[in-house]
């Protein structure tokens, strides 16, 4: 799985001009399943992504979690993470996982951060999405449950 997680004041996710899923302060995380994701890859992530010290702390020091301040968190497909754009121009995203798979990932993923106490929205899978957000810091952190970056 890879994720790009965004810490932010706000976002919300808009579908066909509604919005569908929107937070206060908290992370952003677009979310990608590969081909060759599985059980171990999804804890690793909500592991990960929960206890990211990317918030700071009394002396302004990036030390606390979203579960520290509880943050919230929006939660979007994205499986363009998967694009390989190393041979030519156009991605290929052959190592993306079969939209059924990825769907049912993606959903165990907003249900795990749920039943870890934190308020989750999320987008609509598959679906054409406008994504708003102010970042906060800015801060961008990339993860890939194979640690391959």
């Amino acid at each position: 799985m890879r994720a790009v997680v965004q810490r932010v004041s706000e976002a919300s996710v808009k579908v066909e001009g509604n919005i569908v899923g929107e937070i206060d302060k908290g992370l952003l995380v677009l979310l990608g399943v590969g081909e060759e994701d599985n059980d171990k890859d999804l804890e690793y992530m909500v592991d990960k992504i929960l206890g990211l010290r990317i918030f700071g702390d009394d002396n302004g020091k990036m030390n606390l979690s979203l579960l520290d301040i509880g943050g919230e968190m929006l939660v979007v497909s994205q499986f363009t993470l998967y694009g390989d754009v190393r041979k030519g121009k156009r991605p290929s995203f052959s190592t993306s996982a079969h939209p059924d798979k990825a769907e049912k990932i993606y959903n165990q993923f907003v249900e795990r951060c749920k039943d870890k106490g934190i308020r989750t929205e999320k987008g609509i899978f598959g679906a054409n999405m406008e994504v708003n957000l102010l970042n906060n810091g800015p801060v961008t952190i990339l993860i890939d449950s194979k640690k391959t970056f």
